[in-house]
């Protein structure tokens, strides 16, 4: 782990963290990497604030939050009076989301295996109850 006075740069920050550099710039476009020191050349110069932060960054979003969540993380993430209250609460929002995204999920895959139980895999594709089912007006 790089410390403290570690200059890191953009290709090293992006093999450490396991990001593209692309996305490092456009993290840095959008305000959810702070804009890094530049070196005389002009190439950006990374600390290890910076590797924690991408880390951040990039575990969030496995976990599902938006760039606009992770933004309200991050910012709560500094409020030492109110934040880990605000975080809790998005934390909870996101894990709500993900509920009713698998409650569909798992509508959907019923309604498919029913679909895929009802085909006998042959005959007229006119009598196959999975064609059927995706040509009816109201599904």
């Amino acid at each position: 782990m790089p410390t403290e006075t570690t200059s890191l740069t953009i290709g090293r920050i992006a093999s450490t963290v396991g990001v593209a550099i692309d996305t490092i710039r456009y993290y840095e476009r959008e305000g959810l990497l702070p804009e890094p020191r530049r070196r005389a050349s002009g190439y950006r110069e990374y600390d290890a604030a910076a590797v924690t932060r991408l880390r951040f960054i990039r575990r969030a979003k496995d976990l599902g939050f938006t760039l606009e969540e992770i933004r309200e993380l991050l910012a709560l993430s500094a409020d030492r009076a109110d934040g880990v209250g605000g975080v809790r609460e998005r934390a909870q929002k996101r894990l709500d989301a993900i509920d009713a995204r698998i409650a569909e999920l798992q509508r959907v895959r019923q309604g498919l295996f029913d679909l895929v139980d009802a085909c006998p895999g042959h005959g007229a594709p006119e009598e196959c109850p999975i064609l059927r089912a995706l040509s009816e007006p109201q599904a």
